[in-house]
């Protein structure tokens, strides 16, 4: 449900979110590749080479800039900036060694998916947004693009390779059921909630469509009321905390904190009491969120009663828990294929790390 920021995220996995668009498997230590065997003359500016093809340092270095700026961090040595840039570089790498392999299927995205694709992606923005989402994520058009293009393709030849090849019977999910049934037995009544909070302390980083902050905290209780005004009108909540919630983890999902019980709502009475009272597609009124220590309103929020998940025993007929355990049971099965298949393409790959070597021979006395 991840929108805007989290779209580029979770869309873009070659630039922004690399350490998730290959299994984890495959950004090993990048110590543990060969830096023995025959040499070959290379430029200065080539990092790495997959089958011959080069990755260059500037390409290295590029990711390496974008990943600190996302972790909001430097490294405190160099051994950790080189520790960094190693896996940047073996990430480079695999996702190289994934791009040949679709390239010989057939299987490369083309510009009509790659525009298809962006334009879903800015379908919800306007042009001023989706600049500033660009500019938040430390990116360009073109490497939105690139970015895109490589992305479809890994999702083309995964769903070729692995994904087709699965199947989940009837049968399957009833024994997963039978042999975890006591996980489907909710011991409280869950609430799936949504919220727009607005806080009397500002990000410094863009946390909504729209940038809103407030500044102190009159300014947090003038906007609040605005917003639940709107609320109050008729406009639709996923969209306006999208634009104006304040919470980073919310936002992107138009709010949606997934499912909470009473017990991990105890926290803040006044959430609780409010919940409570509400039947699903209701609105709370405005819930000041109070500072422990203070006692005094931190934050301002509305919530939003989505569903309601009673305590007891889930039977297997309920859809909602056939179709939970039959993903479950998919994605288990497409992840250890996936570790697998990566395995194997990276053996039947020539890799030469130039960069590795580079390290291991200068520190290596």
């Amino acid at each position: 449900m991840k929108r805007l920021s989290s779209d580029m995220n979770t869309a873009l996995p070659a630039r922004l979110q690399r350490q998730v668009s290959i299994p984890v498997v495959l950004l090993m230590a990048a110590a543990l590749l060969p830096v023995a065997g025959c040499k070959q003359e290379h430029k200065a500016d080539v990092v790495a080479t997959v089958n011959g093809h080069a990755i260059m340092k500037s390409e290295m270095d590029k990711q390496y800039e974008q990943q600190l700026a996302q972790q909001q961090q430097q490294p405190q040595s160099e051994d950790q900036a080189n520790s960094l840039r190693l896996n940047v570089l073996r990430a480079l790498i695999d996702e190289e060694i994934v791009q040949q392999r679709a390239a010989k299927m057939n299987l490369t995205a083309t510009s009509e998916e790659v525009d298809t694709k962006l334009n879903e992606m800015k379908a919800r923005y306007t042009e001023d947004q989706f600049n500033q989402q660009l500019a938040a994520n430390h990116t360009t058009l073109d490497e939105v693009k690139h970015d895109l293009r490589r992305s479809l393709t890994q999702n083309k030849l995964l769903n070729k390779e692995i994904n087709s090849k699965i199947t989940v019977t009837d049968a399957d999910v009833a024994s997963y059921y039978n042999q975890h049934k006591s996980e489907y037995n909710l011991i409280q009544t869950e609430y799936h909630l949504a919220e727009i909070l607005v806080t009397d302390v500002p990000s410094p980083q863009p946390v909504n469509l729209q940038n809103s902050k407030a500044t102190n905290d009159a300014d947090a209780r003038k906007k609040i009321q605005a917003l639940k005004n709107r609320l109050d009108s008729g406009e639709d909540f996923g969209t306006m905390a999208m634009n104006f919630s304040e919470d980073p983890e919310t936002a992107p999902n138009g709010g949606d904190k997934g499912f909470v019980t009473v017990d991990q709502m105890k926290v803040e009475p006044a959430v609780l009491n409010a919940v409570l009272k509400l039947k699903p597609g209701e609105v709370t009124p405005i819930v000041p969120l109070v500072d422990p220590q203070s006692k005094k309103p931190a934050a301002y929020a509305v919530f939003k009663l989505i569903a309601i998940e009673p305590a007891g025993q889930r039977e297997l007929k309920d859809p909602s828990v056939q179709q939970a355990i039959r993903q479950q049971l998919h994605e288990g099965r497409s992840q250890l294929l996936k570790n697998a298949y990566f395995e194997m393409l990276r053996d039947q790959a020539k890799v030469e790390n130039f960069y590795a070597e580079e390290i291991f021979k200068n520190d290596a006395h």
